[in-house]
């Protein structure tokens, strides 16, 4: 068929500067949390990951010796290695406890297993009924599972732990829209801050583009790096 020009020019999305908290704020919003939520917000501040990422979490993909957090199927279904903060490091193992725990009483019972996605889930179809496949966060109630319609226990939801976000962040009176996408904003901006290249960002991040991750330097403390002073600031040496 002829290709016809409608003449039509699509208005181009314009890049916002993102909302990133100070340390003090990350740490207000953390020590406000319900502890049920706690953890999960303490790695994603810590190793950036998207809200998707980090609820979704499997125990395979912690390696708690080599500190690396590994992401399946992340955006644009590739896969990528971040960072595990070296301060979770003991807590996490302790969480892993009380996980085991409950795995243990789902298998003591036969409760169906996690879900697995894809050709993965009907290739190995008992792989979800093992600890490495279990949940790093999971539900502490079965739900039905909308696809296969089984009952079965499912990760953290990611609205329920986004609304524990915000109420602390409300009790903290932090005068910003505090997300938990807030967290992946804090933690590149900051190492930004304290001198981490832009690119080792970009991987840790998963962004296709340096342009995307750039849009951090925005927020940075001292003008994009560069060591500007505002001539307000000099006013108060004087």
């Amino acid at each position: 068929m002829e290709t016809v020009d409608l003449q039509v020019k699509l208005r181009k999305t314009q890049k916002r500067i993102p909302v990133v908290m100070t340390s003090d704020e990350v740490k207000a919003v953390l020590g406000l949390l319900e502890d049920r939520y706690s953890l999960a917000a303490k790695l994603q501040y810590g190793s950036g990951v998207r809200l998707n990422e980090l609820v979704s979490l499997r125990v395979k993909d912690l390696d708690l010796e080599r500190g690396v957090l590994t992401v399946r199927s992340g955006k644009g279904d590739r896969d990528r290695t971040t960072i595990i903060p070296a301060g979770l490091k003991e807590e996490l193992k302790e969480h892993l406890t009380r996980v085991r725990e409950v795995y243990e009483k789902d298998r003591a019972v036969a409760r169906p297993g996690v879900q697995i996605p894809g050709a993965l889930g009907r290739k190995f179809s008992r792989a979800g009924e093992t600890w490495p496949w279990f949940w790093v966060f999971p539900a502490p109630k079965e739900s039905i599972d909308p696809e296969s319609k089984i009952r079965r226990r499912h990760h953290l939801h990611g609205q329920v732990y986004g609304e524990a976000v915000k109420r602390a962040a409300a009790k903290g009176e932090i005068p910003k829209r505090i997300t938990t996408h807030v967290f992946r904003h804090s933690f590149a901006t900051h190492l930004l801050e304290r001198g981490t290249d832009i690119r080792t960002i970009q991987e840790l991040l998963g962004h296709e583009d340096v342009a995307t991750t750039q849009i951090s330097t925005h927020v940075v403390t001292g003008a994009n790096q560069l060591g500007v002073v505002s001539p307000f600031d000099g006013l108060l040496r004087v």
